[in-house]
């Protein structure tokens, strides 16, 4: 689990394609700092597994659906990502409940500067629009963040200076694509509200008696 708050802006070093997955190689000093085989790192959202580490850099296989379902496969030696560790049982929750299990890709569609932060607006996928509320969370390449406004198929969040400096969303361009992690409670919640949530019948142990 993860909170969203970027630790380290880290850095693509190498990419291996293989058969029907990547091998990415990433430099990241901060979150490979007592890295073990087998640990989760989150990469512009996506939680990865270590496969090797040393030397301030780390390796990790990334799965067609990955590949599929995220933009990492459009990383490329010298992209830079956003890179976290999972958050520390009894440590502070300095953003939301982070699964870095992406849900789809968004594109930033426009960027409005201004002198102390700056207005981006991303657009959506239709599937992934009624998860999205203004003042609600969302991640955008593992960043957590505040949803400002809604539209049918676009929001927009707004970047504070550190944000701006510190994560990829500092450098992004219109057009490019972002990865999108909805808020998991929202998805439960309409999961158990729906015609196939849970049965009406007999709780608190009692049965039907005929």
């Amino acid at each position: 689990m993860f909170t969203g708050i970027v630790e380290e802006l880290g850095e693509v070093v190498a990419v291996e394609q293989l058969e029907d997955a990547s091998r990415f190689r990433l430099r990241g000093p901060v979150v490979t700092e007592g890295a073990r085989h087998g640990d989760s790192i989150a990469v512009n959202g996506v939680c990865l597994t270590v496969v090797e580490f040393g030397d301030g850099e780390f390796t990790a296989d990334v799965m067609a659906e990955t590949l599929k379902r995220s933009s990492l496969g459009a990383l490329e030696v010298g992209s830079r990502v956003n890179l976290e560790r999972p958050m520390a049982v009894g440590g502070r929750l300095g953003g939301h409940i982070v699964q870095g299990h992406v849900d789809g890709t968004g594109t930033i569609l426009d960027r409005e500067p201004s002198e102390h932060w700056e207005i981006v607006r991303v657009g959506l996928p239709a599937q992934l629009a009624r998860y999205v509320v203004e003042k609600g969370s969302i991640t955008v390449d593992g960043v957590s963040l505040t949803v400002v406004e809604v539209g049918d198929d676009w929001f927009t969040i707004s970047l504070i200076p550190t944000t701006l400096a510190l994560t990829t969303l500092g450098i992004k361009q219109s057009g490019d694509p972002v990865n999108l992690e909805v808020d998991v409670i929202a998805k439960y919640v309409e999961r158990l509200l729906g015609p196939n949530g849970p049965s009406t019948g007999p709780t608190d142990g009692q049965e039907n008696v005929k």
